[in-house]
């Protein structure tokens, strides 16, 4: 079973939301060949800190808040284009319009691109925090798969992707660092094998105060299943909603995906996370944007916080 770990647009729904989350039917897929090709951009080295806000005084990097009508995710990479535009990554289903038990994005509907997707800090149950900057959605792999008429399941279930658009006036406070962690050093284009370690950095704005203690994760991973569009895992601090994107890295700091369900059957508490090189391969086939890459962080990878 799995269900989206997003926060409702309505704080009403959220006890509602949250229980579903035990309800929610929903299946791991066995293993089938995955329709995308690998992405071919590869980040190989880490990025020039001159060319990005310094990682201390950033104010939109990975792992934070992004609030779209009102439902909050995390944000996972930073990403540019041939022209040098930035983006930051979620994942598709922030933008969804239906329910967190909806999980096949061919299936289901999502806002329109052009949406307004502010980045902010210390949201919680309550309020939804001080923004920090802004931008709009300009690719959702849910969209796009409704246009090219995808009917591959695995791709359908776990191609969970989007990019918003980084505001110009807010582009000089990016910094691609994962916290904590550092990276991402490159992009992971084989798979996460079984007890591999994982590190994550969730936001979710239900943890409230306790988010710099319970945001950087550590975990293993239990393989890869569904054509490799998806990796099964475990983390000491289970991802929640609102953690939804989170950037995920393995052993050695490449990216590896981003959160997209959580897992209650057949393994109670865990997580399955989007393939990110082949939801970015996806992404440069049918997003129209030129030199679509994602981009190294400024700080070496640490492995531990």
């Amino acid at each position: 079973m799995t269900a989206r770990p997003r926060t409702p647009r309505h704080p009403a729904a959220l006890t509602v939301a949250l229980g579903g989350t035990v309800l929610v039917a929903g299946a791991l897929l066995a293993p089938v060949p995955a329709t995308a090709a690998p992405a071919e951009t590869t980040a190989a080295v880490l990025s020039d800190p001159d060319d990005w806000a310094p990682v201390d005084e950033a104010t939109i990097t990975p792992g934070m808040q992004m609030y779209t009508e009102g439902g909050q995710c995390t944000s996972n990479f930073v990403f540019t284009d041939a022209e040098g535009t930035v983006y930051v990554g979620y994942s598709a289903h922030c933008a969804g319009t239906g329910e967190s038990s909806d999980i096949d994005g061919c299936a289901n509907g999502s806002l329109p691109l052009g949406t307004r997707v502010e980045f902010a800090e210390g949201g919680s149950l309550v309020e939804e925090g001080t923004q920090v900057g802004g931008g709009e959605l300009v690719y959702s792999s849910w969209l796009a798969m409704d246009e090219v008429g995808e009917t591959d399941p695995d791709t359908c279930l776990y191609n969970d992707f989007a990019l918003v658009e980084v505001d110009t006036d807010d582009v000089d406070q990016v910094n691609p660092s994962i916290p904590i962690w550092g990276g991402p050093v490159g992009i992971d284009t084989d798979g996460l094998e079984a007890g591999e370690r994982v590190h994550s950095y969730g936001m979710s704005s239900l943890r409230g105060d306790l988010n710099p203690l319970l945001s950087p994760k550590v975990g293993a991973a239990m393989g890869d299943a569904s054509g490799a569009w998806t990796h099964p895992l475990y983390t000491l601090s289970p991802g929640i909603p609102g953690d939804s994107g989170s950037a995920f890295l393995d052993s050695e700091g490449n990216a590896v995906g981003s959160l997209s369900t959580l897992t209650i059957l057949p393994v109670p508490g865990g997580n399955n996370i989007a393939d990110i090189n082949l939801a970015l391969a996806y992404a440069q086939e049918h997003s129209g944007i030129e030199g679509l890459e994602m981009v190294a962080g400024t700080e070496d990878f640490s492995g531990a916080p």
